[in-house]
């Protein structure tokens, strides 16, 4: 079987790097094909990868700044040919599964998200901070975007949903059904502590549609410890916001989130998450989760055995869990278990299965 990975850009990293990087580590001698590769922002070990990129690549300034060529990749995924593999597996959130194949190529999808800017513009809009002449410009953009889109995904042989989230929006935008293989995480690095702190924690990007600002006022109007880890362009606002209750760690790196995690109180996810790998960190880690009630964290959080869910994205619901919050309900233990349900070897496990499956039913009918 003659398989080639397909990912949307490397230029930074996120989620969806991680989920690519699993997929290289079980297929490793399969090319990666990216519209844009920029060495410099990404890991070292990806120079030791099989990358080929677009021709947008080669484009002034597309490294750092990819968002003003948005109307350029669909044609660019467009003419991509991928006809001489057996089996393509793209791992999407924008257009990547738009390239072009024959009849005797199957296509599995792994839907991080359907095209968020083309199906969800008011969203992206409202947390972009966009204005209004912005938005006037990219409706008509986005209309036709759409088309291509949907067109593209139609075209897919196989989907595979991140969470049920993800799974309810490939139904409503593409009309197609999917099957959940939730992403990898590595819960090998998290450990439960004999030792739990009285603060609790947030490590995000700090940007507005994370919804920080939530965790940060309601701490501040309970007077609890927060600590907040992470960076991002929303920073300011949120210290604006904070009271003295409230400590900014900054990046927290690798060798110290384990241990950071493992003694909170609770960790807070406030935001509308696709999946969310930190609450899965965090119950590795033997902690319990107070999340907004959507998205990700209901395949993540289990309200009264992994954590709390509460129901409006507002701070006085936020308020309301955090406070009436008992850490010594939950078990260590139990938590580390369920984490275990998302580790890496699980995904590599049915992502491996699964190919396998849909290669054998598709090359027998063929």
């Amino acid at each position: 079987m003659k398989l080639a990975l397909v990912h949307d850009w490397l230029n930074q990293i996120g989620g969806a790097e991680d989920v690519l990087a699993a997929l290289v580590d079980l297929y490793p001698s399969s090319p990666v094909y990216t519209s844009i590769y920029a060495p410099d922002l990404m890991p070292a070990a990806y120079r030791e990868w099989d990358i080929r990129t677009l021709w947008i690549d080669r484009l002034p300034g597309i490294h750092r700044h990819h968002q003003p060529y948005l109307p350029l990749y669909p044609p660019a995924w467009g003419g991509l040919d991928l006809s001489a593999y057996d089996v393509v597996l793209s791992n999407k959130s924008g257009f990547c599964h738009g390239f072009r194949h024959g009849d005797r190529t199957l296509h599995i999808c792994y839907c991080l998200a359907p095209t968020r800017y083309v199906w969800e513009l008011d969203h992206y809009i409202a947390r972009e901070g966009l204005g209004r002449p912005v938005e006037l410009a990219l409706r008509p953009l986005v209309a036709a975007l759409r088309r291509w889109d949907y067109a593209a995904a139609q075209r897919v042989h196989h989907f595979i949903a991140i969470s049920t989230e993800i799974q309810a929006r490939i139904k409503t935008y593409y009309h197609r059904d999917s099957t959940i293989i939730y992403p990898p995480v590595d819960t090998a690095r998290f450990r439960p502590s004999a030792e739990v702190d009285d603060y609790f924690l947030v490590v995000s990007r700090l940007i507005p549609y994370k919804r920080i600002d939530l965790a940060v006022q309601a701490a501040t109007r309970l007077n609890v410890p927060l600590k907040v880890g992470g960076r991002g362009r929303d920073l300011e606002r949120l210290k604006a916001l904070a009271g003295p209750t409230i400590e900014f760690l900054g990046y927290v790196p690798d060798e110290q989130l384990p241990g950071l995690m493992a003694r909170c109180r609770a960790f807070l996810f406030p935001g509308l998450e696709d999946f969310g790998i930190t609450p899965v960190q965090a119950q590795a880690a033997g902690r319990p989760v107070i999340a907004f009630g959507g998205g990700g964290a209901l395949d993540t959080v289990i309200p009264g055995k992994t954590g709390v869910l509460f129901n409006e994205m507002t701070v006085e619901s936020l308020m309301a869990a955090m406070a009436s919050f008992q850490p010594r309900a939950y078990d260590p233990a139990a938590l580390r278990a369920h984490a275990l349900r998302f580790d890496t070897q699980v995904f590599n496990r049915q992502i491996g299965d699964y190919v396998e499956t849909a290669w054998a039913e598709f090359s027998s009918a063929r």
